[in-house]
């Protein structure tokens, strides 16, 4: 059943005045279970025109004075709570309506609104929507209803109030809205509509953002216009910032004596945060967790991208001009690693390429020839077009054209409904659903109002996609482009964030299809009881050419502690976000649907959780009570098909699927009652490089340790291994501690680098992170986080702010150890230590100042006597042909101590181990990182 817009009021008996609220829209009825409905259902909506746009103001009224106009965004952890207060008084002889309307993001969802008028307060409170009418009915109803009016604009949606007072009365108006922040293209974005309409004496914006990790930026883009140049001010600490927008009356004014205000616009904050690593950033609030995954410095994947554009005769003039103009430069972001073809549709459907071909220079300019030559005519043929495009992706897949590890998908540019051939829309849903396969994807992009957007934003959740609105527009190119910007650079597939199933329930979705750069990807969840005091998570992915396992943790009392401690922050989000992503992803999956019942269950559950976090949304509506009194006001939120099932979720990976409230298995690898391997096991024994650095070698035939130092310069880089058999070099590069002590400076290593040439890659530790490099491909990783990396035949494990262990073929493995010091230390710096275990299966043509004691040379001590120091004994070794004089002493293996380590006993050979390493230890400096020893 569809209502018109409702005409619904309450009168204040006592006072004489009636109180009027606007709506305008359709809604949906709530016991309607139909999911087969996609063509019965099919209306135009209610739209404000742009006039009406260019004419809104957030308080009307003839003859009013507006004493304030206030709003607050309170930013925590991403999640937003927006106040926005109004103060008005009725300043003419005779009684009149005063609006109050705000302009909110699509994607909020409204929490609360009240109203004082003379005293009298009404407050609101979400209620089912049949339970609310039902209520407000019981009041005698003599105007109009309150509700929320969807505009044409891009991001935003009005809300609309009126109320009729006598002269001199005060009204103050307050609503408040919610909403998770989306990352797009590295940013976050926060939009605040001003336009009071008037001069105000009180007009202040402020916005405060806190971040527990860090803000890495903050910025206001001067949207307002060059007259209020200089007149937001920003403060910014480490985690914090304010943003304050506060013109004085002169300074809103158009011309120094105009009466018009020049504040109209959107207020826009954007910002992001600092990650420290790529296990994204686990936080544990009010009995909830959220994670946020937004991982960066890796690889993009390949794509292979199917456009298929509508050639309609709708599609002529400035759409056509536009889609032209978008896809000559979104041809040009093509890679020769990309493939791609172009199908463009009327009633008929035509091919650029029946294969999909690489994107090369050539390729690109003749599909750029091709595009520009489209004459837009006839009908329109989705169902064929869309069909078309899987066929080209499962040929190149029966082919084999396409890497394991690539993205396919269908980008779809449509401005109207299916004219010819199957023109039922749930028919063509059912026949793409079918043939697709897990592996593609499709992404709808639909031009102006005159398609159907619901339907199009089914197809895509329903096939790992989503759908995004095109406003036919001067800036409709730009929108295009703006779009494939966010798709266009695919980092991850198959995503997978677990957490241990004894900690947490009500998981919101935690497998993602895909990632995309720029983006984020948010879980939430309830925390259970627990006898620990920290949280882990497990995230597993696929990248471009590796496999990654990332492990965070968050301590369950840090953040709310933090929290408790600031003015501005908003204590309550980490409840609200999990509410609001479980809401958005419960409608998503209402609207997909198999079944009535399936439906009605939902349904229930997005009642349930909107009624108990207070949200409005298409199936609730805020009830607004005198606390005097038992009048009532009802405010809905209409439920519009053309506008899609609910806010926006994000860029990445199939936001339809909701996950099953019982948590995932622990995974395999982070069970408990694992085995430690080899180079874990406190009887395997290491030959070690650390401190400044100090080398102990291991002779396992010998039964002993022979230790000497090597004393270079800063920027020397010094072979450790180098195996021409097995293809694996391992150097390290010196570093200078801060400033000479006892005339000497100390050196330590800053960097070792592993590098195997059969498999092509190569490892870099520094102190500030890890780098992995493959051909052109080079991945960063910090030390913030415990994470696996299987790329080739070569694992990577980091243990967080520790250790890092590299294994070739499983059969060469060495570990680097962090050493951190005081960042105030006068002497030292942050260095690294050396560990190569005795198990290692290098060649018999390795060598290095460690490799060549892989084959062991016969050692001999004799004449063990009194040295210098009576606990340091000396005695004669013969090596290598060489007698030499060494003395008792030990070394520190930091493996299992890293504050003080635990003693090796060894022989000390002195002079930068002279006669007991082949040749001088100057012949050991290489000039590059990855360089071998050349051949003796």
């Amino acid at each position: 059943m569809k209502l018109p817009a409702l005409l619904l009021a309450v009168v204040l008996l006592a006072q004489s005045r009636a109180f009027e609220f606007i709506i305008d829209g359709e809604w949906e009825s709530e016991m309607s279970d139909h999911v087969d409905n996609l063509d019965s259902s099919r209306f135009r909506r209610n739209v404000l025109t742009s006039e009406e746009e260019e004419d809104f103001e957030a308080v009307r009224g003839t003859d009013i004075t507006v004493k304030s106009y206030k709003v607050e965004s309170k930013i925590t952890s991403r999640f937003a709570h927006t106040t926005v207060r109004s103060s008005v008084v009725n300043s003419g002889l005779s009684a009149q309506s005063i609006g109050f309307n705000v302009q909110i993001p699509k994607r909020a969802f409204i929490t609360n609104f009240t109203m004082n008028v003379n005293g009298i307060t009404f407050v609101g409170s979400v209620r089912e929507k049949t339970v609310a009418r039902n209520l407000y009915a019981q009041a005698r109803a003599r105007g109009k209803a309150a509700g929320i009016v969807r505009t044409n604009s891009q991001e935003m949606e009005t809300f609309k109030t009126e109320v009729h007072v006598p002269p001199g009365s005060k009204v103050e108006f307050e609503l408040h809205y919610q909403e998770l922040m989306q990352r797009k293209l590295g940013v976050y974005t926060h939009t605040l509509h001003i336009q009071p309409g008037r001069l105000v004496p009180v007009l202040q914006v402020d916005v405060y953002v806190f971040e527990p990790k860090g803000i890495k930026f903050v910025e206001t883009p001067n949207t307002l216009g060059d007259h209020f140049s200089g007149v937001t001010k920003i403060t910014h600490t480490k985690d914090k910032a304010h943003v304050v927008f506060k013109p004085t009356v002169q300074q809103q004014r158009k011309c120094p004596n105009c009466t018009e205000s020049a504040v109209d616009g959107v207020f826009t904050v954007r910002y992001d945060v600092e990650r420290e690593s790529n296990a994204g950033e686990l936080q544990v609030s009010d009995g909830h967790f959220v994670q946020f995954f937004a991982p960066s410095d890796l690889t993009p994947l390949s794509k292979n991208i199917v456009f298929v554009i509508d050639v309609s005769g709708s599609m002529w003039g400035l759409k056509m001009k536009q889609t032209v103009e978008a896809m000559m430069t979104i041809l040009d972001d093509l890679t020769m690693d990309d493939y791609f073809s172009i199908i463009d549709f009327n009633h008929n459907v035509r091919c650029w390429s029946e294969d999909l071909v690489a994107g090369t220079s050539i390729q690109v300019a003749e599909a750029k020839k091709y595009i520009q030559n489209i004459k837009p005519n006839g009908g329109t043929n989705i169902n064929e077009a869309i069909l078309k495009a899987v066929q080209i992706l499962m040929k190149a897949h029966n082919q084999g054209m396409l890497d394991p590890r690539s993205v396919s998908m269908i980008i779809l540019v449509s401005d109207g409904d299916p004219t010819v051939g199957e023109i039922k829309l749930s028919v063509i849903q059912k026949n793409v659903k079918k043939v697709m396969r897990e592996e593609f994807s499709l992404f709808s992009l639909g031009i102006g109002f005159d398609v159907d957007f619901d339907f199009l934003e089914r197809i895509a959740m329903e096939n790992r996609g989503v759908a995004q609105r095109i406003y036919a527009n001067h800036d409709a190119s730009e929108q295009l482009k703006q779009f494939y910007s966010q798709v266009s650079s695919p980092l991850l597939r198959k995503i997978t964030i677990q957490f241990p199933e004894d900690a947490v329930s009500d998981i919101t979705q935690n497998r993602f299809d895909k990632f995309f750069k720029g983006s984020e990807i948010v879980v939430a969840g309830k925390m259970k009881d627990m006898g620990t005091n920290m949280l882990q998570s497990f995230t597993t992915a696929s990248a471009a050419t590796m496999d990654l396992t990332i492990e965070a943790e968050a301590d369950l009392q840090e953040l709310d502690t933090l929290l408790s401690q600031q003015q501005h922050s908003f204590t309550g989000f980490a409840r609200q976000m999990w509410a609001y992503i479980t809401v958005n992803q419960l409608l998503a999956e209402r609207s997909v649907a198999p079944s009535a019942a399936k439906k009605r269950k939902i349904t229930q559950r997005i009642l349930s959780l909107a009624v108990e976090h207070q949200f409005v949304t298409p199936l609730t509506a805020l009830l607004v009570e005198s606390t005097d009194g038992p009048e009532r006001l009802l405010a809905d939120s209409p439920k519009d098909p053309k506008q899609g099932c609910c806010p926006g979720t994000g860029i990445h990976a199939k936001p339809v699927v909701l996950v099953d409230s019982q948590p995932p298995s622990r995974p395999p690898w982070a069970q408990s009652t694992s085995t430690p391997g080899p180079s874990q096991a406190r009887g395997t024994r290491f030959t070690v490089v650390d401190n400044d650095p100090h080398f102990i070698v291991h002779l396992p035939k010998n039964n002993m340790d022979v230790c000497f130092n090597i004393d270079s310069k800063p920027g020397h880089i010094l072979n450790l291994v180098s195996d021409p058999g097995t293809g694996v070099v391992i150097n390290a590069q010196l570093v200078g501690g801060k400033k000479m002590k006892k005339d000497k400076l100390n050196t330590y290593f800053g960097t070792i680098s592993i590098y195997s040439e059969a498999a092509g890659v190569k490892v870099v530790v520094g102190t500030s992170g890890i780098k992995l490099m493959e051909g052109k491909n080079n991945h960063s990783f910090s030390w913030a986080a415990t994470t696996n990396i299987k790329l080739n035949r070569v694992k990577v494990e980091i243990e967080k702010e520790h250790k890092v262990t590299v294994t070739i073929d499983d059969r060469i493995s060495m570990t680097v150890l962090l050493h951190r010091v005081w960042k105030k230390h006068p002497f030292n710096v942050d260095y690294l230590g050396f560990y190569s275990p005795d198990y290692n299966q290098f060649s018999t043509q390795v060598h290095g100042l460690i490799g060549q004691f892989v084959n062991e040379p016969k050692v001999k001590v004799f004449d063990v006597r009194d040295g210098t120091e009576p606990e340091k004994k000396q005695a004669t070794m013969e090596v290598k042909g060489n007698k030499l004089t060494v003395t008792r002493g030990w070394q520190k293996d930091y493996r299992f101590d890293k504050k003080h380590g635990s003693d090796v006993y060894c022989w000390f050979v002195h002079n930068s181990g002279k006669g007991f390493i082949d040749g001088h230890y100057s012949s050991y400096i290489v000039p590059n990182l990855d360089s071998f020893l050349p051949p003796v």
